[in-house]
């Protein structure tokens, strides 16, 4: 299996035609069509559905999309570290994160490094733990910006300075959104959007679910989200109250939504991670020493 065949499948999963995809990588459609018979013949399964104006893909497709993406990821990111490895410090930074305002101590980070070392490049890819973890985990990303509650016992990491406060994104014309502060006592019987990430046990100790006093599940989730937009966009269409970080939905003056902390006071710790034993190209490493300048005990 090689590489390039594997990007000739990805871009014909991109397009959704054979015609464009070939008209993309600058091939003609039989050579392409050739390649794709031939790959779907190695693997003995079939990944693609031709329609008359529309390719679509089986679901051993999907599964191979999502790997052969891996692939080219881990292939590219493994071409710029050797890439980087000369006397002048460049290259790619691969970082995970998820929505926090405590993402500025980062960008801080990488603001005086580009000052300094304008050819090393940073990618942010922005998901849940899980998410970051698992593209961590498969080394396709340098770093980690978890947000508690999350296991950091296999990584290397380091906090950040700040927390994040929990409370309750609503519309300003809700009732609620005549109080300071949101009890527990004033979330019973409302239609609520909870984050995936909090509410999982993925440890003993969970915060999140501890200041719920055993009561969380008997309250009304209408609905789980991992990234905040969408639930924003729910609440302002009055699906619900989202329960979530402060600082990541838009409550100026002009919108129609409002965040009430929660109290008692609920906040969740950051660390930055990374794989142990890792070995860092020399702009992953000049990063790392940054970091424990600014944030080391």
């Amino acid at each position: 299996m090689e590489i390039r065949v594997l990007k000739y499948f990805l871009a014909v999963a991109k397009e959704g035609s054979i015609t464009a995809a070939a008209n993309s990588l600058h091939l003609t459609q039989p050579t392409l069509t050739r390649q794709l018979q031939e790959l779907e013949k190695e693997l003995k399964q079939k990944l693609l559905i031709r329609g008359k104006h529309k390719v679509t893909l089986t679901p051993e497709g999907m599964i191979l999309r999502k790997r052969a993406q891996e692939i080219v990821d881990m292939v590219e990111k493994t071409q710029s570290e050797f890439r980087s490895i000369t006397d002048t410090i460049a290259g790619d930074i691969y970082i995970g994160c998820g929505e926090t305002d405590v993402m500025k101590y980062i960008a801080e980070i990488i603001k005086e490094i580009q000052q300094i070392y304008p050819d090393i490049k940073f990618h942010i890819h922005s998901g849940n733990a899980e998410d970051v973890t698992e593209r961590l985990d498969k080394g396709l990303l340098d770093f980690g910006v978890l947000i508690q509650p999350v296991d950091v016992y296999k990584y290397d990491h380091l906090s950040l300075p700040e927390k994040d406060t929990w409370g309750v994104v609503m519309r300003k014309d809700s009732r609620l959104a005549k109080k300071k502060q949101i009890r527990l006592e004033d979330l019973k019987d409302l239609p609520l959007l909870n984050s995936r990430q909090a509410i999982r046990k993925t440890s003993d100790k969970n915060q999140f679910l501890e200041w719920f006093k055993g009561e969380f599940e008997n309250l009304n989730t209408v609905a789980t989200f991992n990234l905040v937009y969408n639930a924003a966009v729910m609440v302002k269409a009055g699906i619900g109250y989202s329960i979530t970080l402060d600082k990541l939905v838009d409550t100026s003056k002009e919108s129609e939504l409002c965040f009430r902390p929660l109290y008692p006071k609920l906040e969740s710790a950051l660390e930055v991670v990374w794989k142990k034993y890792q070995i860092f190209s020399p702009a992953a490493k000049l990063f790392v020493e940054k970091l424990q300048e600014k944030f080391g005990n």
